[in-house]
């Protein structure tokens, strides 16, 4: 997955408001669908997505979220049977939606027959979970402490760092590329980011909408 992406979250509890502040963090449409009143009340407050009051295992609440041109649903409330149903019927309605749920007990890999992915935040958190709604070309290391993000980002091809040498490239400050090819090396200043491989970039959170764009375009 690359770019802008058009993203569902079902509960706006805990885990799905940090998710969902981690994705818009990163750019991204959010729409969270929330059936606690009072918690959309407080959601909304926020400013951080498009805030929907209602059960999103309805098929109409999900088509009013604009599940037809979604890129990605992800179930993230407390229970693990509505999530799996959310994103049964999300997948009914949209194909080719990635679906992601979140589980409350581990060994949930067995429901990855229904999902594109699961996760189970009380082991992992949110930024694992924003991990699996984005797919593999931008990861953030889920164990990081602080607000610092460390992030696995494969070069587009096309993107304006692609092909180019670090020292030829103006990353912003509170961005430092750590490693090289795949992370097999320390970068230095005659390191290629190679369009389609991997580097570990150290960023700070006012500066990643502008260290993905140089990466990803």
């Amino acid at each position: 997955m690359t770019s802008t992406l058009d993203i569902i979250i079902a509960g706006g509890g805990r885990v799905g408001f940090q998710t969902a502040e981690i994705l818009a963090d990163r750019g991204h449409n959010v729409t969270i669908i929330e059936r606690d009143e009072r918690m959309v009340s407080d959601i909304a407050d926020q400013w951080i997505a498009t805030v929907i009051h209602g059960d999103a295992t309805n098929p109409d609440i999900i088509e009013q979220a604009g599940i037809e041109r979604a890129d990605a649903v992800a179930a993230l409330t407390g229970e693990t049977g509505l999530n799996l149903a959310v994103c049964l019927a999300a997948a009914e309605l949209t194909p080719e939606i990635r679906t992601v749920a979140r589980i409350d007990r581990t060994g949930g890999e067995a429901y990855t027959r229904f999902v594109d992915a699961v996760v189970f935040p009380e082991r992992a958190g949110s930024r694992v979970a924003a991990n699996e709604i984005l797919g593999s070309d931008v990861q953030t290391l889920a164990d990081v402490t602080g607000t610092l993000d460390i992030m696995h980002i494969r070069v587009a091809d096309g993107a304006p760092a692609a092909g180019k040498a670090l020292s030829d490239v103006r990353f912003p400050e509170g961005a430092l590329v750590v490693s090289d090819d795949n992370g097999e090396r320390i970068a230095r200043a005659d390191t290629t980011l190679t369009p389609g491989s991997r580097y570990v970039v150290a960023v700070e959170p006012d500066v990643v909408d502008e260290v993905l764009n140089l990466m990803r375009g």
